[in-house]
């Protein structure tokens, strides 16, 4: 799992969750692929070029309309 850079922190108005979220984001990425001689792939690094956040919603009661971004 990559790591959350600059990522806002959300609160649920609704029901008051800070904690869980599911977020739809779009993402453009480099990554070094390293295969072996068997074939096997291992991802060694990858870095993101760029995300767009698409949707946010509550996991807790799916509302995604009282989600905003907390200070």
């Amino acid at each position: 799992m990559l790591p959350a850079v600059n990522s806002p922190r959300y609160r649920c108005t609704a029901c008051g969750n800070l904690t869980r979220f599911d977020v739809t984001s779009t993402r453009r990425t480099r990554a070094f692929h390293h295969y072996t001689v068997g074939g096997e792939l291992s991802v060694e690094s990858e870095d993101v070029l760029s995300e767009s956040i698409e949707d946010v919603a509550c996991h807790w009661c799916g509302n995604g309309r009282s989600v905003v971004e907390a200070d």
